[in-house]
């Protein structure tokens, strides 16, 4: 790998110096602190900087501590930035010699609410991930849960993300076929990019955009705008800022154009996903059964059509077939 786009360090430890410090200072020195971390935390050699200004032999985890999933330190080394958000840093490394991304979060030490959100954010997407198994889903590699920084290390996708592709695209460019072959790999993360509010206020639902209470409806909302963006190649509300199009759709009751162009079945399919009411939205069982149909249709040359017919007796048994894992002891009979 060259040199001039990965310049991979390696974690090493150091013994800091604890200081002592009037109580009258230690407001402004909080402020102080916090705001010289965020600007290590964005510089390229931000997570050596920041394991060194600590006593780094904490990070050393205790049997007790240990999961089947802690990373080895020793084997990580860290390379470029790509990717960022509020309180997270995505970087390019290597790891026991294969390349992987690492999600770097910063655990504020002076924010107590922040520090406990972000803590149980980290235990569960690590729980979440470290289960899951499927080549459309990013595989989980291992992590280490110790502040100052926590990190979780995945494999590295090349390609980049899906936003990422479509900018290379003509608007309006992809077929129904290559729309169909997207959905597979969609449900992992609805919203292509971070969790950071504000960068995703494009994909956001209107029940969360004025903070009332949310249900998993508000997946089904940005799954259909990510349909919409499969359909268009566009950025949804291109030519507003994110808070422009949290105001429009929470406020006017605004969703991104659907072209003429757009399949019918989708179009009604995407309406339904955004509808402005949750209960009005689909579940995602309801969502794939609708895909499913659409691409047997696709594959057999056949129009889409807005309602699938029920599906066969012999069909739902297939299905359940797949979801009984092999290991299992409950039959399943036709």
């Amino acid at each position: 790998m060259a040199a001039s786009c990965f310049n991979p360090f390696r974690l090493r430890k150091t013994k800091s110096k604890s200081l002592s410090i009037p109580s009258s200072s230690r407001s402004q020195l909080n402020i102080d602190t916090d705001n010289m971390e965020r600007k290590r935390f964005d510089s390229l050699e931000s997570w050596s900087m920041i394991l060194e200004s600590e006593n780094v032999e904490t990070w050393e985890a205790s049997n007790e501590e240990r999961e089947e999933w802690t990373a080895d330190l020793s084997q990580l080394f860290i390379g470029n930035k790509f990717a960022s958000g509020a309180h997270s840093r995505i970087y390019r490394g290597i790891y026991k010699q294969r390349a992987v991304a690492v999600k770097m979060v910063r655990i504020p030490t002076h924010k107590e609410e922040t520090r406990y959100l972000l803590e149980q954010q980290f235990k569960s997407e690590v729980a979440l991930l470290s289960r899951l198994y499927h080549p459309n889903i990013v595989q989980f590699i291992a992590a280490c849960k110790k502040p100052p920084v926590y990190c979780i290390i995945t494999e590295y996708m090349s390609q980049g993300t899906l936003r990422m592709y479509l900018n290379k695209k003509e608007p309006y460019s992809l077929s129904t076929e290559t729309i169909l072959r997207f959905w597979h790999i969609l449900f992992g993360d609805a919203v292509p990019g971070n969790k950071r509010k504000q960068g995703t206020y494009r994909w956001m639902a209107p029940e969360m955009i004025k903070e009332k209470p949310c249900t998993r409806k508000v997946d089904v909302y940005s799954f259909g705008i990510v349909l919409w963006e499969l359909t268009t190649a566009l950025l949804p509300f291109q030519g507003m800022t994110p808070v422009q199009a949290a105001f429009a759709v929470a406020e006017k009751n605004e969703r991104p154009p659907l072209p003429a162009s757009c399949q019918p079945a989708l179009a009604h399919l995407i309406k339904r996903c955004w509808a402005t009411n949750p209960s009005k939205r689909p579940d995602f069982s309801e969502i794939v059964c609708a895909l499913e149909k659409y691409d047997e249709c696709v594959k057999e040359g056949l129009p889409l059509t807005l309602h699938s017919p029920l599906v066969s007796r012999n069909a739902i048994i297939e299905r359940l077939k797949g979801c009984v894992s092999m290991s299992s002891s409950i039959p399943v009979h036709a």
